[in-house]
């Protein structure tokens, strides 16, 4: 099976440059799959999981915002952060989690309801892969 090639750039470094066969990542309108010979295409991330199937292995990842270009069998992610289950405190991100539905949930009109939305769903990506 031919490979994909993978490179993950932070602000300040590529944090993974890789081969893989497929991958699943979290899309502004839901999650897409890349496979070998896809089409290009430029799209945003939202915060979610993102799979790496490798060798029949699978390997997941908490990405946050950012975009992710696909060319020529590259896929290239340009993002804020991306963290491994290692990476997790399980016990933060639950406690950021009960925060941001507490701040979903109350009828405060001082509440930046797509910031919280955002803080869950950075949280629940944590806790799913931890």
């Amino acid at each position: 099976m031919e490979k994909l090639k993978l490179i993950i750039i932070q602000p300040q470094k590529i944090v993974l440059e890789t081969e893989f066969d497929d991958i699943i990542i979290p899309g502004k309108d839901g999650d897409f799959g890349v496979f070998y010979g896809h089409t290009p295409f430029i799209s945003v991330i939202r915060p979610g999981v993102m799979e790496i199937y490798n060798d029949k292995e699978v390997t997941k990842y908490a990405l946050h915002d950012g975009y992710v270009t696909v060319e020529n069998n590259v896929v290239t992610i340009l993002c804020e952060l991306i963290e491994r289950a290692e990476e997790v405190d399980k016990t933060r991100a639950e406690a950021a989690k009960e925060r941001a539905e507490k701040r979903i949930k109350s009828n405060q009109s001082d509440i930046d309801f797509r910031r919280a939305e955002n803080a869950l769903k950075k949280a629940v990506a944590r806790i799913t892969i931890s």
